[in-house]
């Protein structure tokens, strides 16, 4: 059933957007399943089961850390991984730069938006992000590429409410790239799953980050 699943995904997704099949609290196996099938990206959020399938599992996939990011993880994880999606504060952001300084890499980066209306989920709110590209203290970070932002619209089945983060998500993205200090490779908005991508898709987004639609419930 993974195979049919990926594959649906792989042929139906427009051009332009990248699958993150999220592969979090899955076995390797289902992961093999859905690599035998051409896909390459996989989205895991607890550090140390990411740390764990990256070192046994084929050297040419691409792995995303979309989950929030403890301070005290990001070493362990930055040897194996391809993209985070999850940096939620400036804090986590020069951490990282540094940690990725002392193992001579230049790590590619998500800036997390907080747009929903869950005081739960983490990120910079729209006016905090704008405000942190535009003060250029990120200038000074050569070990970390800020690659676009990542973000999750409000837990609702109020799709006006799921436009309008997406929307302002979007808006966002656009105001950033727009800077004179934003770099030329500030390209891409992560958001979208697998209730709601379609409509990620439909307003701006070129990544979706898709779990359960693929692999079915987590154990």
């Amino acid at each position: 059933m993974i195979r049919q699943n990926i594959r649906k995904y792989l042929d139906s997704i427009p051009n332009g957007v990248e699958l993150v099949a999220v592969s979090k609290f899955h076995p390797q196996e289902a992961i093999l399943s859905a690599y035998n099938e051409g896909q390459r990206i996989f989205g895991e959020s607890r550090a140390n089961e990411f740390v764990d399938k990256a070192k046994s599992l084929p050297d040419d996939i691409k792995w995303h850390f979309i989950g929030h990011l403890q301070t005290n993880k990001v070493r362990l994880i930055l040897p194996h991984v391809s993209l985070i999606h999850s940096i939620d504060s400036e804090k986590l952001l020069t951490l990282v730069n540094n940690e990725a300084k002392r193992i001579n890499r230049v790590v590619d980066v998500l800036l997390q938006i907080h747009v929903a209306q869950e005081d739960t989920k983490y990120g910079f709110v729209p006016e905090e992000l704008i405000s942190l590209i535009k003060s250029e203290r990120t200038i000074s970070l050569k070990n970390v590429q800020i690659r676009g932002i990542m973000g999750m619209a409000s837990n609702t089945d109020d799709t006006n409410r799921i436009e309008r983060d997406f929307i302002a998500i979007k808006k966002t993205f656009d105001t950033l790239k727009a800077l004179p200090n934003i770099g030329d490779n500030f390209s891409i908005i992560s958001m979208g799953m697998s209730d709601d991508y379609l409509l990620a898709i439909k307003h701006g987004s070129n990544m979706v980050r898709i779990g359960s639609s693929i692999f079915g419930c987590r154990y």
